[in-house]
């Protein structure tokens, strides 16, 4: 490595986006090394003199250079810097890194499979009037497929309850939005999803942190929180909970949700990991349907390839929902509202959900033998897994792992509120099989170092 400190350059400026801070500082900094202002080798100036240049506080500037080792721009060493590192050899980019960062689900989908569901959807999107030009929520059938696809795997559901949105995310967006006239802030989970982190903090909200054990959120910590912040929303993924991995069972919900009741708060539902669950009873959308918005997506239990979400609001918020869905995006593209649900009446969504489990519990089982796991959380299938640990060495590790060619999600991605997330997540499903096998080999702690 070489010793020499670069000097700042003043080149370097943050995006005007809306994206979190650190982010936007690690977008400068690592634009910087692409330019060649900080050639491999490098020793980067110090957080102190980065806040300085960015103008902001020096944790934003840690949480920068963490997202940076995380993806193997740089790398930290205790009393010494951060150091530019050489990706030429393949371990900083698509050919040579192991990426266990990614949620994706593993390709399951034949070409034989897309071809069938392409036919229905080809047939039935040019016979859309105006091209499904203003269907903004998508046409009866479409929403008929998906709302009937997901009273029988997840909860009861009719097409007149959903609206069709560009994802899960888009979902996350429009309810977060409809909630912040009663309050700017949400209560949600110690760590999170780092898009509903994004989303909050675009609409000018905040995420506070509530106490969870191994089944999610404690009654008593929500009902603290609700006193003590004046919060009416919560924000939940009860089933493999990301990053935590756990499934909130049927009598912890029911202690939620009548404390939500108590408060009059409102529950914005994730499900987008639903179809995993094993713990049975009902979601908090059938128990309280005019208090919860249910939020799920293709995305992970069928393919990304056809990113339809579906929200569900109370029904005295839907007429709000689709007057902002029209101002955000005017709707979801018809031919992808087509698509999903060509892939549900072919019977190419029950398959690829089936395929989905089954590949789950295969890797869950093979990163358990691995890394010498104890028992998990969610033991029948997950498409992640938590590893808790010290905050310091939940660093450390995935600092560590960039430098073996892995990719890990930086832990203060998923932070909620200003206390540091102790562990880290690895995404099993999204690398094939063997590539997974070798990424967790990679990163398996030393002897002692769990």
């Amino acid at each position: 490595m070489n010793d020499t400190i670069f000097e700042l350059t003043n080149t370097m400026q943050l995006a005007d986006d809306d994206l979190p801070l650190h982010e936007r500082v690690a977008a400068a900094v690592e634009a910087a090394i692409a330019a060649g202002q900080y050639p491999v080798g490098a020793r980067l100036p110090t957080h102190r003199q980065l806040a300085q240049q960015f103008s902001v506080s020096i944790g934003s500037v840690t949480r920068a250079i963490d997202t940076l080792s995380a993806r193997g721009v740089v790398r930290g060493e205790i009393g010494r810097g951060t150091f530019v590192l050489d990706r030429s050899d393949g371990t900083g980019d698509e050919g040579g890194a192991v990426d266990l960062s990614i949620n994706a689900p593993a390709p399951v989908i034949s070409l034989a499979q897309m071809g069938e569901a392409s036919a229905i959807a080809n047939r039935q999107a040019l016979a859309l009037p105006n091209g499904g030009y203003l269907d903004l929520t998508g046409t009866e059938r479409q929403r008929g497929a998906l709302a009937g696809w997901l009273s029988t795997h997840r909860t009861p559901l009719t097409s007149a309850e959903i609206v069709l949105c560009n994802g899960a995310q888009q979902g996350l967006h429009l309810a977060f939005a409809e909630q912040r006239a009663q309050s700017n802030l949400i209560l949600t989970e110690t760590a999170t999803y780092p898009g509903a982190l994004a989303a909050v903090a675009s609409l000018g909200m905040r995420m506070l942190p509530v106490a969870v054990d191994s089944e999610g959120m404690l009654p008593e910590a929500l009902e603290q929180a609700l006193i003590e912040s004046g919060a009416r929303t919560i924000y939940t993924t009860p089933v493999c909970q990301n990053p935590l991995g756990f499934e909130t069972g049927p009598a912890r919900r029911r202690a939620l949700l009548a404390v939500a009741e108590r408060h009059d708060a409102m529950i914005v539902e994730d499900d987008i990991y639903g179809f995993y669950a094993a713990n049975g009873g009902p979601s908090y959308k059938a128990m309280a349907p005019e208090r919860v918005y249910f939020v799920t997506s293709l995305s992970k239990s069928l393919t990304p390839l056809v990113r339809v979400g579906v929200l569900a609001p109370p029904a005295a918020q839907m007429p709000a929902v689709r007057k902002r869905l029209r101002a955000e995006g005017w709707g979801l593209p018809p031919y992808v509202a087509e698509m999903a649900a060509a892939m549900i009446e072919c019977g190419l969504a029950d398959t690829a959900m089936n395929a989905l489990r089954v590949e789950a519990r295969l890797r869950l089982a093979m990163a358990q033998d691995i890394l010498g796991l104890g028992p998990l959380l969610m033991p029948d299938g997950a498409p992640h897994v938590w590893l808790p640990m010290a905050p310091l060495r939940a660093e450390q590790v995935a600092r560590r792992a960039s430098e073996a060619g892995v990719r890990l999600t930086p832990p203060s991605s998923t932070q909620v509120g200003d206390k540091p997330v102790a562990g880290i997540r690895l995404c099993l499903m999204a690398p094939p099989r063997a590539n997974a096998d070798a990424g967790l080999g990679r990163d398996r702690p030393h002897s002692g170092e769990r």
